[in-house]
């Protein structure tokens, strides 16, 4: 298949890159994404072309950075089902959970690990790094593992076990570090510069968040190109958010979908909630968060690279950003377990929390179709539902 790429750009001052070429950051700082000459791949594909293709997330690959093979491990297509006994209590009547704890490593982050490594291994990098919270560094330990690609990963010393653990089984070297990820990513980019690492971390690369867009068209094509009015997201460094918001501009570009789009929401930890703080203060980006603590520790970054990307694609579809208690988050990985059969990751339970809270302020309406994203399974967490007093 041909790629239909044309170039890397500047999400902040528009400067164009060749893709075909090694590039992390724009000169100016600013995060580099993916263009596609999209009337072209509009050309090569429609909707009812893809009935019959593989159900993984490469079934988009006209709008996916590849030139060759991908590097893949079934990832993607994950199911996308509604939460009747859930919506009922909460009031929202049309609730929906699209469940990525059910994707390889157990987690979303092996649709951007699948993208990344797949453009790493067609510009013939050997060795990458990144900084993790936990589930980043497992994917792509797993994906580089796969494409005979050796994968160095820093991350706080109090990172779930289980991410460590699976890390280091897929051949990672991994290096603990006392403090947060922020302290981490201080020890890989001493390592990016001089040993010459390739930096894989959030929005380093322009690639991740290609892989993390095909939440979006998974979403639009799995209710039959028909829009929910709302999806909630839990944003650590928000890659997922913005790949939704970019999938959702795309397709309203080729015309696969019409309508007003999804109100795009973001939850966070109230422990740390720097994106919430700018959104209602109307700042354009946030302010690093002092002392972040929360027991979801993807949602646990101080100060994210793409805050303002985020911010954008909340305030252009008429969204919210929304912070949540850990004990709201316990609850609602008791409530998700218990009452639909979901062992939810503490971040994606917190959209249940946010959803939950924002009808009871009137800001859902009841009729509304919600989409709540379960970014990993709640297998191997480092804390649990506590359970009911008898």
């Amino acid at each position: 298949m041909p790629s239909f790429v044309t170039h890397l750009e500047c999400s902040r001052c528009g400067s164009r890159y060749n893709h075909r070429e090694i590039h992390h950051l724009c000169a100016c700082g600013g995060p580099l994404l993916v263009e596609y000459d999209l009337e072209a791949a509009g050309r090569a594909v429609r909707p009812d072309d893809l009935r019959g293709r593989v159900a993984s997330m490469w079934r988009y690959r006209e709008f996916l950075p590849v030139e060759e093979h991908a590097v893949t491990l079934g990832e993607g297509f994950t199911q996308l089902f509604r939460l009747h006994r859930l919506g009922d209590r909460a009031g929202l009547t049309d609730l929906w959970l699209k469940d990525d704890g059910l994707n390889p490593t157990g987690t979303f982050k092996a649709r951007g690990a699948a993208t990344g490594m797949t453009a790493v291994v067609e510009r013939g990098v050997r060795e990458v790094a990144l900084p993790t919270a936990g589930n980043a560094g497992a994917a792509w330990a797993a994906y580089g593992a796969a494409a005979g690609v050796l994968v160095h990963v820093a991350m706080p010393r109090d990172a779930p076990q289980s991410a460590r653990e699976q890390s280091l089984a897929y051949g990672a070297r991994v290096t603990l570090v006392d403090g947060l990820i922020g302290d981490a990513a201080a020890l890989i980019a001493e390592g990016v510069r001089d040993r010459g690492w390739f930096d894989a971390g959030t929005l380093r690369e322009p690639y991740r968040i290609e892989g993390k867009k095909t939440l979006g068209l998974e979403i639009a094509e799995q209710l039959g190109w028909r829009l929910p009015d709302a999806i909630v997201y839990p944003a650590g460094g928000g890659v997922g958010i913005i790949g939704i918001w970019r999938a959702l501009e795309q397709l309203a570009a080729l015309r696969w979908v019409r309508g007003p789009r999804p109100r795009l929401i973001v939850v966070q930890a109230e422990g740390c909630a720097p994106m919430v703080k700018a959104f209602h203060q109307g700042k354009e980006e946030s302010d690093p968060w002092p002392d972040p603590a929360t027991i979801a520790h993807g949602l646990r970054v101080p100060k994210a690279l793409g805050d303002f990307l985020v911010l954008r694609a909340v305030r252009e579809t008429g969204g919210t950003c929304v912070a949540v208690s850990d004990d709201e988050i316990v609850a609602a990985m008791g409530d998700l377990a218990r009452e639909a059969g979901v062992l939810a990751c503490p971040e994606g339970a917190a959209t249940l929390a946010a959803a939950t809270r924002l009808r009871d302020a009137g800001e859902l309406d009841p009729g509304h179709r919600v989409v709540l994203i379960n970014t990993g399974t709640g297998l191997g967490q480092d804390r649990t539902p506590r359970p009911e007093k008898e």
